[in-house]
């Protein structure tokens, strides 16, 4: 199947590490207009800089997804460097306080991981869906996770924040299809990710089980095929799927 996203014009959060990486080279090197949002500058930077040498278009923009005022500002100018918007995949996400018990939990991680993972889902959509609104089109792709979906998680926060994301997705589904916009969240199973592979060392660290880290880390799914799976449900030829994806 001969996908063409010539000319389309998206918004990847999350995009300068992991699969958000993968799924910004997919979109560019098929001739996509791109703008990254992301805090890592370092590696947005690198990113951009190495797919503008190959005549792609590519920007960055530093914009934290917990913030109203960034997110709504980094919208506004992002549309308007894209000239449009067709496709939004949100892939900003944290994972932290692995392997703690809910009487050890420190609440100032479960608000950072909630305001990033949730808070960002519900910020962008929102400040994206509205555009989207108006020409009555458009693609959005948030990202869940097996993890408070379909079943349990190391993390109290990030458990709760992927099974909110879920149920946002649904809403959203509901409420945006009467206006053309299709809605989407991806499950990713175990991926090789710097999200993941802190996971699992944490989790090391913490039980000194240095045999089921070895399992784990040999089973790690390519960050590349989950990209090839969004860059297909964001495509026309998706244009009759329904709810969540999941992979491995």
């Amino acid at each position: 199947m001969n996908i063409d996203m010539k000319g389309k014009k998206v918004i990847v959060t999350g995009g300068s590490t992991g699969i958000g990486r993968e799924v910004v080279k997919i979109f560019a090197e098929n001739q996509a207009k791109v703008a990254i949002f992301d805090v890592n500058n370092e590696e947005g930077m690198d990113l951009t800089n190495e797919l503008n040498k190959q005549s792609l278009d590519i920007r960055y923009w530093n914009v934290d997804v917990r913030d109203s005022n960034q997110v709504s500002g980094g919208v506004l100018a992002a549309t308007q460097w894209l000239e449009g918007i067709d496709i939004l995949i949100n892939l900003a996400g944290v994972l932290q306080g692995a392997s703690l018990e809910i009487d050890e939990f420190p609440d100032e991680i479960w608000d950072s991981v909630i305001s990033i993972n949730l808070t960002g889902s519900y910020l962008m959509s929102k400040h994206v869906g509205s555009l989207m609104k108006k020409q009555k089109s458009g693609t959005i792709i948030l990202t869940s996770s097996g993890a408070g979906v379909l079943g349990s998680s190391s993390s109290f926060a990030y458990g709760s924040s992927k099974g909110g994301v879920h149920g946002l997705s649904l809403v959203l589904e509901d409420k945006l299809s009467k206006y053309g916009i299709r809605v989407h969240d991806i499950l990713p199973g175990s991926v090789d990710t710097p999200l993941k592979n802190a996971q699992i060392e944490t989790t090391r660290d913490i039980t000194g089980n240095e045999t089921e880290y070895s399992k784990i880390k040999k089973v790690l799914a390519n960050p590349k095929g989950v990209a090839n799976i969004i860059y297909f449900m964001c495509s026309d030829e998706a244009s009759l799927l329904k709810g969540s994806i999941r992979t491995a």
